[in-house]
This record gives C-alpha cells, structure tokens and sequence, in this order.
C-alpha cells in the first residue's frame, strides 16, 4: 500500500474527508481494482422535494420527516431527511465521477450491506458526498469475486452522517488456456 493510499485508509478509519486516490478510468472486471483506493464523489444538496418524494415512494410519512410544526419539538429543531433517503442518495453519488469507476462494466450483483449506522441527521438544505474506499477483493473463484468498499457520507461540515461496509459481486478476467 502506498503512502498516499495509506493516508486514505487512515483517514476513513477516523471518518475524516479524503481526496480520490482512484485512478479516473473506467473498470471492467475485478482485477482492475487495488486494495486501497479511495473514491470521493461530488456532492448534492437534500431538497424538500426529496423529502417529498421519497415519503411518497415509501409511504413514510413520520412528522420528523414532513412536519415542521412537530419537528419543531423535537430534538432537531427543525424537520430532518430520512436516514435511507440520505444513504440512498449518497451511496450512488460516487456514480456521478464516471461511468464505470465504482462499479465497474461487469458488475453481477450487490451481496450485502453490513454495520449500517446514522451518526448524524442531515437537515434539508445540507450539501452531502460521499468517500468510499476498496477495502478487500475476494479473488477465491476463477470467474466472479467479491469487492469491498468501507463507505462514509459526510455533510457539507465534513461530519461523518451515514457509515457503512457493501460487498459487491463482480466478474473477473476468463484465464486464457496454457497461461
């Protein structure tokens, strides 16, 4: 691992905000991925049109979500996103670097989302992003693997507001006969 790629891991660990160690080209299989790299997406501000949506498309219409007047009395003050509206728009903010540099071209499923945590409200109008880092690559069969990412979205303050480990199954490279 190589110093900066070290800083990189360092810095997730304490869930500070890093810049891209990743190489901008797209991937294709698994082999084209290093233990290490980081990726830092752009950011996005949470609208109350999101809210709105996302209360619509879920039927979770909880006051803290929807009413002011009793997010008021709470103790956010003020109405705040939902949790899976927020991880759900962060997680796929890394998508906007390019086509294909998180998930690559022959990407076969999502295998899970393991130590989900909500570390801190995100309140309508706050600007999030998020920095992913390739934490372990899975070459145990000959044509698919597993790939992954210990994940952070941060809000515009560079506090830490969702974390989380995804394990991705990806496709590898068919071996060539004699080689």
């Amino acid at each position: 691992m190589s110093q900066h790629q070290a800083a990189a891991s360092r810095a997730l660990l304490l869930m500070a905000p890093v810049a891209s160690t990743a190489r901008l080209i797209e991937r294709e299989y698994l082999e084209d991925y290093e233990l290490g790299e980081t990726f830092v997406s752009p950011g996005r501000t949470i609208t109350e049109s999101d809210v709105v949506l996302f209360a619509s498309l879920t039927g979770d219409w909880h006051p803290l979500h929807t009413d002011a007047v009793y997010a008021k009395g709470t103790m956010f003050g003020e109405r705040i996103a939902h949790g899976m509206l927020t991880m759900s728009v962060g997680m796929v903010l890394v998508l906007r670097l390019g086509q294909n540099l998180y998930l690559p071209k022959h990407f076969i499923a999502m295998k899970g989302i393991d130590g989900l945590r909500f570390t801190a409200p995100v309140r309508l109008g706050d600007t999030i992003y998020s920095v992913n880092q390739v934490m372990a690559i899975d070459l145990t069969r000959d044509d698919r693997g597993t790939l992954q990412y210990e994940s952070a979205i941060f809000n515009q303050e560079d506090r830490p507001v969702v974390q989380w480990t995804s394990r991705m199954l990806v496709a590898r490279r068919k071996s060539k006969p004699g080689v």
